[in-house]
């Protein structure tokens, strides 16, 4: 059913980063204008592709294993971004001119919350089917 609470932490991962990454800065770069995922075409395809994954496992809610499979694969999308953003801002200082981190670097980190709770209340839900097939 679509009115579960894994629903709802899947819509909030959904649009945390299918939306924010392109009004949040990710980085200030050296010339001191923001960067944000629509300028960066392998960011943004990730981000559009944790979030497509997102909306697909709402609509998954019959096939709770699937969903369950795929929140942990964009667990590891978001994970991917995330090495990424820390590589990223290790590579950022630079000594004559002073860059900023921007809080957009988070999203993944949030993300990867929301997608927990949703496995955790995936399989809340499998093992409540589980008991009630056992005393059939």
């Amino acid at each position: 059913m679509i009115q579960r609470i894994q629903t709802f932490y899947l819509l909030l991962a959904a649009i945390l980063v299918g939306v924010l990454p392109f009004f949040l800065s990710l980085w200030t770069g050296m010339d001191g204008e923001a960067v944000f995922a629509k300028s960066q075409l392998g960011v943004s395809i990730a981000f559009y592709s944790a979030a497509l994954l997102a909306l697909v496992a709402i609509f998954m809610y019959k096939k709770r294993q699937n969903q369950f499979v795929l929140n942990r694969l964009n667990m590891i999308v978001n994970l991917f971004l995330l090495g990424f953003f820390v590589y990223r801002s290790l590579n950022l200082s630079g000594e004559a001119e002073v860059s900023e981190k921007g809080i957009g670097m988070l999203i993944p980190v949030f993300s990867i919350v929301f997608l927990v709770l949703a496995n955790r209340a995936i399989k809340k839900d499998e093992d409540l089917v589980k008991s009630v097939d056992r005393l059939r």
